[in-house]
C-alpha cells in the first residue's frame, strides 16, 4: 500500500445504536476507530502502517465485525485487543464430522506465542488452539462459528490476520525486562 485509506464498512446486522464517533470496532481483527456513523455503516481512517501489516482491508469483501468490550460487559471469549500481530496462511481447511479442521502457518516470529489450549484470533475470531507443530497450528471450528463468521470462505492459501494471546505478549515483555534489569547493579 502506498497511502492511508478511508474505508466505509457496511455493518449488516451489527447494531450501531450504542456506538459513538471515536469508538473502536474490530474489522477482521483490526481495531479501527469510527470517524463517521450511519445507520448501517461506519467510516474509518486506516494508516499505511496498518494496511501494510494486515490483510482484507484493501478490497471489498465480507468481514467479521466486533464492537469493543466495555469493562462492564461479560467476557465470553479470549483476551484479544484488535491489534494484529501478523498474517498467516491457511494450509488445511477440511470438514471433520460436523466441525471443520483449520490449520494455519504463522509467521516464524509469532510461533513461540502459540500454545495448545491457548487462544488465538484469526480474522478477529477468537479460537482455541488444538495442535501446534513448528510454525503451523490448528483449530476446530464448530458449525455455529462457521455459520456466523467469514471463516467459511477460507481456502488453502488464504491469508488471515492473526492476533496472539494478550497475556503471552506481556509475559514475554516482563521476561525481557527482568533479563535486562538483572544486569543492573544500582
Amino acid at each position: 500500500m502506498e497511502a492511508d485509506a478511508r474505508l466505509i464498512i457496511e455493518t449488516g446486522a451489527l447494531d450501531l445504536s450504542d456506538v459513538a464517533i471515536g469508538d473502536s470496532i474490530a474489522v477482521n481483527g483490526v481495531c479501527l476507530t469510527a470517524v463517521s456513523l450511519g445507520s448501517d455503516h461506519f467510516e474509518a481512517h486506516v494508516s499505511k502502517e496498518t494496511l501494510s501489516c494486515t490483510v482484507g482491508l484493501d478490497t471489498p469483501r465480507s468481514v467479521n465485525l466486533e464492537k469493543a468490550l466495555r469493562y462492564s460487559d461479560r467476557l465470553g471469549g479470549h483476551l484479544v485487543s484488535g491489534h494484529v500481530d501478523g498474517v498467516g496462511q491457511v494450509v488445511k481447511f477440511e470438514p471433520t464430522g460436523d466441525c471443520w479442521h483449520l490449520a494455519v502457518r504463522a509467521p516464524h516470529q509469532l510461533s513461540r506465542y502459540i500454545a495448545v489450549k491457548g487462544s488465538i484470533a484469526i480474522d478477529g475470531v477468537s479460537l482455541t488452539v488444538n495442535h501446534v507443530e513448528k510454525d503451523t497450528f490448528s483449530v476446530n471450528l464448530i458449525p455455529h462459528t462457521v455459520e456466523v463468521t467469514t471463516l467459511k470462505h477460507l481456502g488453502i492459501g488464504s491469508r488471515v490476520n492473526l492476533e496472539i494471546d494478550l497475556i503471552a505478549r506481556y509475559v514475554e515483555r516482563m521476561a525481557q525486562w527482568n533479563t535486562e534489569d538483572s544486569g543492573d547493579s544500582a
